[in-house]
């Protein structure tokens, strides 16, 4: 069977990708709270869908690809875009109204719960406990706040599942084709929360450093780790995935130390030691995805 050449991105390992993703994924929102004192929450979502949009449209054109896709994949797309724009809509409502670390808890559910549909050892049961416990302490989940936050953050975990359930469709084949896909998809995300949020970004408009902040957000939130996660999630299991968006909680007390001078607390460092031991300790188990197996194919060949 002939090989097809491996690109720059096959040369370099799934989970430096995700590693940069888990980096902008709260990047992105913890530059958003400084605008929601200027711009309304729906408003700010908004800005950072557009902004990605057109971004993934100058760079991609990603409509080219709607002719080659086979119905199933339009509908995957089509859910996929609608999943991203109120995935979106409902984590800043959240964070609008409840800590981030709290919302990051419950956000963080979703992945436990996936990961542990792919579990099939004792070692990977441990791993993932592991990786749970950690995720709690580092996140120090309370019920306080508001009940409408506690709606929100629980409407975007249920949406965070959908997005990897779903994310790994469109990243099948891999590469420059996952990440077309991306493109449309986020224009469908635009058009889903338009009617939602565009009102509310209109002062934006009217002052430069404020769109430029919303632009920052977009490209932080959503193209950066999104491209990021599409390039794993080609070569890694969904399972894999899952169980490795345990270090989000890590991802975010790193990025509250640098950004917003967040000093974490002992408890939250055993967190992090907590989730790090649980990522160390899984082992993957599933069967290796094509393009993985062609490549050791590529690397066993004299």
């Amino acid at each position: 069977m002939q090989l097809r050449p491996l690109g720059v991105t096959d040369r370099v390992p799934p989970h430096v990708f995700f590693l940069v993703s888990a980096v902008f994924h709260y990047l992105g929102p913890a530059f958003a709270v400084l605008l929601f004192a200027h711009v309304t929450v729906l408003g700010v979502a908004w800005l950072r869908i557009a902004s990605a949009a057109i971004v993934f449209a100058l760079w991609r054109r990603p409509w080219r690809i709607i002719a080659t896709q086979a119905r199933a994949q339009r509908r995957s797309l089509l859910a996929f875009g609608v999943v991203l724009g109120l995935m979106n809509v409902c984590f800043y409502q959240a964070i609008a109204r409840l800590p981030l670390s709290t919302v990051g808890a419950i956000e963080f559910i979703g992945p436990v719960l996936l990961a542990a549909l792919g579990v099939r050892t004792q070692r990977n049961v441990a791993a993932l406990m592991l990786a749970a416990v950690g995720g709690w302490v580092l996140t120090d989940a309370r019920l306080a706040g508001e009940p409408l936050g506690y709606l929100f953050a629980f409407a975007n975990c249920a949406l965070f599942m959908m997005y990897v359930v779903l994310g790994h469709r469109i990243a099948q084949n891999g590469g420059a084709t996952g990440i077309d896909r991306l493109g449309l998809a986020m224009l469908i995300a635009m058009m889903t929360v338009s009617p939602l949020g565009f009102t509310g970004a209109l002062p934006a408009f009217q002052q430069p450093h404020l769109l430029g902040a919303g632009i920052g957000v977009g490209v932080c939130s959503s193209v950066i780790p999104y491209v990021c996660d599409q390039l794993a999630m080609a070569r890694l299991s969904r399972a894999t995935f899952a169980l490795l968006l345990s270090l989000l909680p890590a991802s975010a007390a790193v990025i509250g130390i640098l950004v917003l001078r967040q000093i974490p607390t002992v408890m939250e460092v055993m967190g992090i030691l907590l989730v790090a031991s649980g990522v160390a300790l899984h082992k993957e188990q599933d069967v290796l995805p094509s393009h993985e197996s062609n490549l050791q194919a590529s690397e066993s060949q004299p």
